[in-house]
């Protein structure tokens, strides 16, 4: 089934009342064995135009690795508003140029076998964008494809969008080496001095604004604030790397933001291209933001097979963590019944999970309990596809990278 955001793009909301839409989601896969991953069509469709107009009419690249299966990153780019992958590991990037041409590596690769690929062969070459931020990458490039026998390839500089908070130090991701304007230039000079490469874009993921919730009940004000000065910060650093740049090669874009970031990076008219992915399938992660309110649109059911006590079930699997810090907000998130949570010592197991509750007590051995995985893409690691749900029917399914045959990482 080929997935068309654009068909039937009503108003309706039918997650705003859970009972009636994870009822209707249970319906739809009760013919379905075992474990199963679901995509909400209605939830996903209004995910995807939301972002768009969210972004202000900045044009969207899609972050494949918070998504991770094809149909739904080509059924987003038909969608107006949306150009281009951000992808996240060079032979995912190959894959990926086969049919769409244009691919921004998201982070350095030394994958030398796929670097050695792209180096022989036109089409990928002039399709993929290679990210850098060190010297040092361009020579085990070189290492891999001297110059003289490869096509010239695509490359974009990462700069470190953190702010380093007077008094308070480093706040955000660590990724790039450097984030002033003076070291970005020298780096892009190294770059446009060098055979085989052609310098055209920039990037900069403000992790800090775009991956930091600021409604979660927790520290709320203090994010605002931060987030509030690192905003304010990175719009006059990002404006002169920028103007730097443009001295020094014709830049196609500049990328920045994410799901978190839209309105505020898409204010920045410095920036050129926004990136957005976890968006579209809503990891629970995304719920605590005050600017958005994403459709649960992917989900996944576990069955019921035992009842230690009448107010705990046990659901076979569940154990699947999402990447990151090792907190509760990793884990994935039992959302129908309502009011069943994970056991303190034991969390989401490998093979089993015990959840409690009051809703426990009138679920039976083959029921299902649903759950919302943590971070939007890396639930596709888990399962070969998604089943696909419009109101309480499956009607079709979208194969996952693993479903596809693909582990990139």
């Amino acid at each position: 089934m080929t997935i068309d955001l654009l068909a039937g793009a009503e108003s309706q909301t039918p997650w705003a009342e859970p009972a009636g839409y994870w009822t209707a989601m249970t319906d739809a896969v009760s013919g379905v064995s075992g474990p199963v991953a679901a995509l909400n069509l209605a939830a996903l469709r209004y995910n995807a135009l939301d972002l768009v107009v969210r972004s202000g009419g900045v044009p969207i690249r899609v972050a494949s690795k918070s998504v991770r299966v094809r149909k739904v990153i080509e059924a987003t780019l038909a969608v107006p508003g949306y150009h281009g992958i951000l992808a996240f590991t060079l032979p995912e990037a190959l894959w990926l140029a086969e049919m769409h041409n244009d691919v921004v590596l998201g982070y350095p690769s030394v994958d030398r076998a796929a670097l050695a690929a792209l180096g022989g062969d036109e089409q990928a070459a002039s399709r993929v964008t290679l990210m850098v931020d060190d010297i040092a990458q361009l020579d085990l490039i070189d290492a891999v494809a001297p110059p003289a026998g490869r096509e010239e390839l695509r490359v974009a500089i990462d700069a470190d969008a953190s702010w380093r908070a007077p008094g308070l130090g480093h706040i955000g991701v660590r990724r790039s080496p450097v984030r002033q304007p003076g070291e970005v230039a020298n780096l892009a000079r190294a770059i446009t001095a060098r055979a085989g490469f052609r310098l055209v874009g920039l990037m900069m993921y403000e992790a800090q604004i775009a991956g930091q919730g600021d409604a979660t009940g927790s520290g709320d004000g203090a994010i605002r604030w931060m987030q509030r000065r690192s905003g304010q910060e990175l719009l006059g650093r990002r404006a002169a790397i920028v103007g730097a740049l443009r001295d020094i090669a014709p830049l196609e874009f500049v990328n920045g933001g994410g799901t978190g970031s839209l309105e505020l990076t898409a204010s920045d008219l410095a920036v050129t291209e926004l990136t957005a992915g976890s968006g579209l399938l809503a990891g629970h992660l995304f719920d605590g933001y005050r600017a958005f309110d994403p459709a649960p649109a992917a989900a996944f059911a576990l069955e019921v097979v035992r009842k230690p006590l009448p107010d705990i079930v046990t659901v076979l699997g569940g154990g699947w963590i999402a990447s990151g810090p090792p907190v509760a907000s990793r884990q994935p998130l039992p959302v129908w019944p309502a009011g069943l949570k994970t056991l303190r010592r034991e969390g989401a197991g490998e093979v089993q999970t015990p959840l409690q509750g009051e809703s426990a007590r009138a679920l039976r051995v083959g029921d299902r309990v649903w759950f919302r995985h943590s971070k939007s893409g890396e639930l596709a690691e888990r399962v070969d596809r998604y089943h696909l749900v419009d109101g309480d029917r499956v009607v079709g399914d979208a194969p996952t990278y693993r479903g596809e045959g693909k582990a990139f990482l």
